[in-house]
């Protein structure tokens, strides 16, 4: 383990007037998102769900190609949110549309033809079972991070259609459409946690770090050694695992405890906000040991799978 404190030279930004604040996901994204699973898997400790997650991630491609056309919001109310400082296509407030169901019985259609275990394989089963209220009712569990009562097996599943609805009406509106929020630890699109961080973005300025939404991948500017959470600037810690590269790091706060992951992508620059992080799952438990939470969620991981 490393620990790096301060805000070191290198750490200075240009004016924010200056920097892209919004950055959406490019369509391809969970083709890209499939070949780094593959790509991490192999020898990998989580080998056998990296490699399932790779398959997700092909299955939630070809969902997005055949997304429909969906009603978007007025330009008022684009104009109301980019000036209030809200979320447009907030998770807490947005109306889903029943179109991303369709898209988890696009999912969960392709899956079965997948090979797949058994177990996976009655799960699959046991969701395209359930009624339209039951899948909704999960869906705002899993939308608001109460897991208690979302099933371990389930919550991949579900949350992989989640996302493709998200990105889909994102993408569909544009840039443009988002302005910055009041609170800049959350994503200007549609609200929720970044799952990790990235630092290298595709911008002009290399040394800039972007918050990654756990939800519709959309990626946003926040200035580095400042907490994501409480937006603290005091008490920043940086870890990383002995022997590693620190292509990844957790960036931790005294302040409140959290922690969230930046992926340092001149060190690999094929390196993906969701893949990478469940594939450094260890640095989560140094994180755990040293009495940190983590400040975001990853879709993917169900606290009950520790």
């Amino acid at each position: 383990m490393t620990s790096e404190l301060g805000i070191l030279a290198h750490e200075i930004e240009a004016p924010a007037g200056e920097i892209r604040h919004t950055i959406l996901p490019g369509r391809d994204l969970f083709s890209r998102r499939a070949e780094r699973f593959r790509h991490l898997a192999p020898g990998h400790p989580l080998e056998e769900y990296l490699d399932f997650l790779a398959i997700v991630a092909d299955a939630q491609q070809a969902a997005l190609n055949r997304f429909p056309a969906l009603p978007r919001p007025d330009p008022g109310e684009q104009a109301k949110c980019r000036t209030h400082g809200l979320p447009l296509l907030d998770v807490h407030s947005w109306p889903r549309h029943p179109a991303w169901r369709d898209g988890l019985t696009s999912i969960l259609q392709q899956l079965t033809n997948a090979a797949l275990p058994d177990a996976t394989q009655e799960t699959i089963t046991g969701l395209q079972q359930k009624s339209d209220a039951e899948l909704e009712q999960m869906a705002g569990r899993i939308l608001t991070g109460d897991l208690a009562e979302v099933s371990p097996r389930e919550l991949p599943f579900v949350a992989a259609a989640l996302q493709v609805y998200w990105l889909q009406m994102a993408t569909a509106l544009g840039e443009d459409a988002f302005g910055r929020l009041e609170q800049g630890g959350l994503c200007p699109v549609c609200g929720s946690y970044p799952g990790s961080g990235m630092v290298g973005s595709a911008t002009a300025n290399p040394g800039l770090r972007y918050l990654c939404c756990s939800l519709c991948a959309s990626q946003w500017h926040m200035v580095r050694i400042k907490c994501s959470c409480c937006e603290s600037t005091r008490g920043i810690n940086h870890y990383t695992l002995e022997g590693s590269n620190a292509a990844v790091k957790a960036e931790s706060c005294d302040d409140c405890n959290s922690y969230l992951k930046l992926l340092y992508l001149e060190q690999d620059r094929e390196m993906d906000a969701m893949a990478d992080d469940l594939a450094t799952l260890s640095l989560d438990m140094l994180m755990d040991k040293e009495g940190k939470s983590r400040g975001g969620p990853n879709l993917f991981f169900h606290p009950g799978m520790a």
